[in-house]
C-alpha cells in the first residue's frame, strides 16, 4: 500500500460507516451506487492505493475516465489513500458534471491521462476534470497528464468552482496551459502548494482564463512554461494573490500575463 496526503480522522468516525474494500472493482462499485442513491459519503480503507487499470467510460472528445462520473454530491472520506491509473491504458481520474460536487478529504490522485478517442482532439483534466463543485482538502493532485488544459485540474464551466485547502498540485503537465491548475470559473487556493515541476504551454503552476481567482497563503514556485508565465498565467479575469509568493519558475514567473498578475514580479 502507498501512503498518500495523511489526514487524522477520529476512529469514531470511521467506524460508523464501511470502508470500501481496497480494490479498483470495489471503489467503482461504490461510486455507481452512491450516484444512484443521489450522493452521500464514501469511506476509504485506511491506507489504501486503489489501482485503477481500465477506464469506466469513455467520450470521444474529453478522453475515458477511471470512474464512474460523479453527478451528485459526494464526499471521499480518505485516511493515506491513494487513487491512481496504472498500466498503459489512457484515462483521467475523475469528472464531475455540471451537476455533481466532488469533495476529497486525505486523497492523493495521481497519474490520471486525459487524451482524447479522436487524437486530434485535445482532452481536458488529467487528473480531475471538474464542471460542477470540486473541494480538496488535505490532499493532492500529482503527476498527471493531458493534451489539452489543466494537466492535474481543469475546472470550467458555467458555476463551475474548485476550492483547494492544505492541498498539493505537482508534477503535473499539459500540452496546452496550466500545468497544475487551469481555471476558466472560480478556484480558491489556501495553505495549499503549487510546486514541483508542474508544466504547461502558459502558466506552469496556474492559469487562469476569464474566471476569478484568489490565492492565500499559497506559494507557486519551481514550475515551467514552454512559452511563458511558469508560475501563474492570467488572461483577462479577476486575480487576488495573498502571502502566496511565486517564485523561481521557468522562463519566468507571471511575465506575458494580460493584465499582469497582482503580487507577482518576473
Amino acid at each position: 500500500m502507498s501512503v498518500g496526503i495523511a489526514m487524522a480522522v477520529p476512529a469514531a468516525a470511521r467506524a460508523d460507516a464501511a470502508a470500501v474494500p481496497c480494490s479498483a472493482a470495489s471503489l467503482v462499485a461504490a461510486v455507481t451506487t452512491t450516484n444512484d442513491a443521489g450522493g452521500g459519503v464514501i469511506t476509504l480503507a485506511a491506507g489504501c492505493t486503489y489501482n485503477l487499470t481500465s477506464a469506466y467510460n469513455s467520450s470521444l472528445t474529453q478522453g475515458p475516465d477511471g470512474l464512474p462520473a460523479i453527478s451528485t454530491v459526494i464526499t471521499f472520506e480518505g485516511d493515506n489513500n491513494v487513487i491512481t491509473r496504472t498500466g498503459s491504458a489512457n484515462f483521467r481520474i475523475f469528472r464531475v458534471t455540471d451537476t455533481g460536487n466532488l469533495t476529497l478529504k486525505g486523497v492523493t490522485v495521481s497519474n490520471g491521462s486525459a487524451k482524447a478517442l479522436l487524437g486530434l482532439l485535445p482532452a481536458n483534466g488529467g487528473g480531475i476534470l471538474n464542471f460542477g463543485a470540486l473541494t480538496l482538502t488535505n490532499s493532492a493532485v500529482k503527476n498527471s497528464k493531458a493534451t489539452g488544459t489543466g494537466g492535474g485540474v481543469h475546472s470550467g464551466g458555467a458555476g463551475a468552482a474548485a476550492t483547494f485547502t492544505g492541498s498539493t498540485l505537482s508534477g503535473n503537465t499539459a500540452v496546452g496551459n496550466g500545468g497544475g491548475l487551469y481555471n476558466a470559473s472560480t478556484a480558491t487556493l489556501t495553505s495549499s502548494d503549487v510546486s514541483g515541476t508542474n508544466k504547461g504551454a502558459h502558466g506552469g503552476g496556474i492559469a487562469s482564463v476569464d474566471g476569478i481567482l484568489t490565492v492565500t497563503s499559497t506559494p507557486v514556485s519551481g514550475n515551467a512554461a514552454t512559452v511563458a508565465a511558469g508560475g501563474i498565467y492570467r488572461q483577462s479575469g479577476t486575480m487576488t494573490l495573498t502571502s502566496s509568493p511565486v517564485t523561481a519558475n521557468n522562463p519566468n514567473n507571471c511575465t506575458g500575463s494580460v493584465p499582469a498578475v497582482p503580487s507577482c514580479v518576473g
